[in-house]
């Protein structure tokens, strides 16, 4: 990750309320971290330290235990996701084509890294493994969207379609 600066937290009140009653749900579970985690992130969208606190402060485990599990899991995020997820496929296939390239043209014009958001909170960017469709290689996908054989002078024209 970059050194980019994180946006400012923004979470509601029934959001919290939410979470709470995640939190009681699994309380008194063993292993209850996990899927506490889970249910926190489909609420919030991601696990920044403001909804890893409450959630370390409730169940009472150190905060440095949650954003541990929060890192090594990369199914975690601490950063939220934009508008448009934009996942570009690393597998082999993808990779040989030439993703690589065009994974760094798109850092390139949003100026965000690999799991960050842009400050617009309009794109997302995550580096994918294989995603079924090697035929088409290199592909990357903008939520349901799949783009294949590309070149990386495909980049700016797909990215320019979702400027609304």
């Amino acid at each position: 990750m970059s050194d980019k600066k994180l946006p400012a937290f923004n979470g509601t009140k029934e959001q919290e309320a939410q979470l709470m009653e995640v939190i009681n749900k699994h309380k008194q579970s063993k292993g209850a971290l996990i899927p506490v985690l889970h249910e926190a992130q489909e609420i919030y969208g991601y696990l920044p330290v403001e909804v890893q606190t409450i959630i370390a402060e409730e169940l009472d485990i150190p905060l440095a235990e949650v954003y541990g599990v929060v890192t090594f899991y990369t199914q975690f995020s601490l950063y939220p996701k934009g508008k448009y997820k934009i996942a570009v496929c690393l597998g082999t296939a993808c990779y040989v084509k030439g993703s690589g390239d065009i994974l760094d043209k798109i850092k390139e014009i949003l100026g965000i890294e690999v799991g960050e958001c842009t400050p617009d909170g309009k794109f997302s960017l995550e580096a994918t493994r294989c995603i079924g469709a090697c035929g088409l290689a290199p592909v990357l996908t903008v939520n349901e969207d799949v783009y294949g054989r590309l070149v990386v002078d495909d980049v700016p024209g797909i990215i320019e379609k979702y400027q609304d």
